[in-house]
């Protein structure tokens, strides 16, 4: 009910009012929706002064609260997923199995449509090694073969060759294809990191997806590895000690096998010096018995002898009577002879 100047004095009052209160009641309305967890408004209301300088501040609270929240659930995705897949990779024993786990969980973990696990066959000296494909993710073989690479062949050989990530980003349209049963598109960003274990090269995992790869998912693959690595290394370990202990069993039972065919031998000639003792003690008791027949042969002979020198001799004897007894026979015979002429 004023006019003149007090109705326009009114009027710039009730204006004031009205806009204090449209500010204030913005700043109220953002920061309840701060306070129950809402970091996407902000305060868009016209004002000046310090309650300009009040809207930007808050403003600028929200912002950095919202990158901070950001930041954090990152992490927490960050640690919960490598809690997560190092969970289910502890006390895998099987080389198969761990890389087909690890490229079943990773993949969808950080939004890759395609997914290769790439082991290293090192051999002695592990100088010389080649990467053949373990585990796979939405991989399509081409012409049903493994592919395998030496090292520095590919990007597969490369990255292992500079035991270091390989990123692709924005990659050509025919460069490779994520397929699905509807369609096929080409990724727009492809990454090939090595697992090392002591700077020793132990697989390589290739990823490709639609979206970009972000820095958080970078660093999660950047840790992930490293676990990767000690489980690999563990389960190679434990399989060579498995191969070491069976060639050690197998070597003790065909130690055991031997040292049984020695005993039996042993007992075979222990049965052989028996019976050639037993035959020798026979050949010495003959040797004795023919010893014993020959001094009787010995004995006999010189009987014979000695009788056969008394028959020469009585030969002798007898020789000389009948010489003598002609003698005598004759020589009266002859004078008979000239007495009967």
């Amino acid at each position: 009910g004023v006019s003149g100047t007090w109705r326009g004095l009114t009027e710039n009052v009730n204006q004031l009012a009205s806009n204090l209160t449209t500010q204030v009641r913005a700043i109220a309305d953002v920061s309840t929706a701060v306070t129950q967890g809402d970091l996407t408004r902000s305060i868009a209301v016209e004002a000046s002064g310090e309650v300009a300088d009040l809207s930007d501040n808050i403003n600028q609270m929200i912002a950095n609260l919202r990158e901070t929240t950001r930041q954090n659930e990152e992490q927490d995705w960050l640690k919960t997923n490598l809690a997560r897949i190092s969970g289910q990779m502890q006390g895998q024993r099987n080389l198969e199995t761990v890389s087909q786990l690890i490229m079943s969980e990773l993949s969808p973990a950080v939004g890759a449509q395609h997914g290769a696990f790439f082991f290293a066959e090192h051999d002695e000296p592990r100088q010389d090694y080649e990467l053949s494909l373990l585990a796979s993710y939405g991989y399509a073989r081409r012409n049903g073969e493994t592919p395998r690479f030496r090292l520095g062949d590919g990007l597969v050989g490369q990255a292992a060759h500079e035991k270091k990530p390989i990123r692709i980003s924005d990659p050509p349209a025919d460069y490779v294809k994520i397929a699905s049963g509807l369609g096929e598109s080409a990724p727009r960003d492809i990454i090939v990191i090595p697992v090392l274990f002591e700077e020793q090269v132990l697989a390589v995992i290739e990823l490709a997806s639609f979206t970009p790869f972000s820095e958080t998912i970078l660093q999660f693959l950047d840790q992930l590895t490293e676990t990767i690595g000690v489980v690999l290394s563990t389960i190679i370990a434990n399989v060579r000690t498995e191969e070491l202990l069976e060639q050690s069993q197998s070597q003790s039972q065909e130690l055991q096998q031997q040292s049984e065919a020695l005993q039996r031998q042993q007992m075979e000639l222990q049965a052989t010096n028996e019976e050639l003792q037993e035959k020798a003690q026979q050949l010495e008791r003959q040797n004795r018995d023919i010893e014993i027949k020959n001094r009787e042969i010995e004995m006999a002979r010189s009987s014979l002898e000695e009788k056969a020198e008394q028959l020469a001799l009585s030969s002798k004897y007898k020789s000389e009577f009948l010489a003598n007894m002609s003698h005598e026979l004759r020589t009266p015979l002859n004078s008979i002879l000239i007495l009967g002429q």
